[in-house]
């Protein structure tokens, strides 16, 4: 079982990096935060299975540009966040909560890509797939609900330039998704 919390672990990471952007650009309150860290968990634990179940008919055609999809994903979602901090426009809230979730809905699929994949590995640990992919959702939940609470302390002193950094950051860590795998 300590594999897979290494591997929760290891897997979240991209996930709260992300939720600490979002925590920044976003509402202050908890129920903020524990949306995030339950839509990051919920992917990052369903992702696996999926992986598990259809990766191993599929593996050969999505591996060489998974990559490729997380990059546009998250560069999609960063280069949004810098044209919106830019923007004058402040309308109602309808349509910032409905940015709000589809933006989360984009990255929690975004970081969890690396997630479906482990799933091919999953039947080489100890305890069971759903067992396992379980412990991902919570250790990721875990991670990313204080990582928002965080970001959202960070925006309250540096505003729309915590939101230019954050952008910056969705798009480093496509890149960075990006070139370890073409590099590997």
């Amino acid at each position: 079982m300590l594999a897979v919390i290494i591997l929760a672990v290891g897997l979240a990471m991209d996930a709260v990096a992300v939720a600490l952007v979002r925590g920044a650009t976003g509402e202050h309150r908890i129920v903020r935060a524990i949306e995030v860290g339950a839509v990051f968990g919920l992917a990052q634990g369903l992702l696996p299975i999926a992986g598990w179940m259809i990766g191993l008919a599929f593996d050969d055609l999505i591996a060489p540009f998974d990559h490729w999809i997380a990059f546009g994903l998250l560069g999609f979602l960063g280069v949004r966040m810098i044209l919106e901090a830019f923007s004058k426009d402040t309308s109602g809230a309808v349509p910032r909560a409905r940015s709000h979730y589809a933006g989360l809905a984009l990255a929690a699929l975004a970081t969890s890509l690396d997630a479906g994949a482990a799933g091919l590995t999953l039947p080489l640990f100890n305890p069971p797939v759903i067992v396992s992919c379980v412990a991902i959702a919570a250790v990721t939940g875990a991670l990313c609900v204080p990582a928002y609470w965080l970001g959202t302390r960070l925006s309250a002193r540096f505003g729309k330039a915590a939101e230019i950094v954050g952008g910056c950051a969705l798009i480093g860590i496509g890149a960075h998704i990006l070139t370890s795998h073409l590099i590997a």
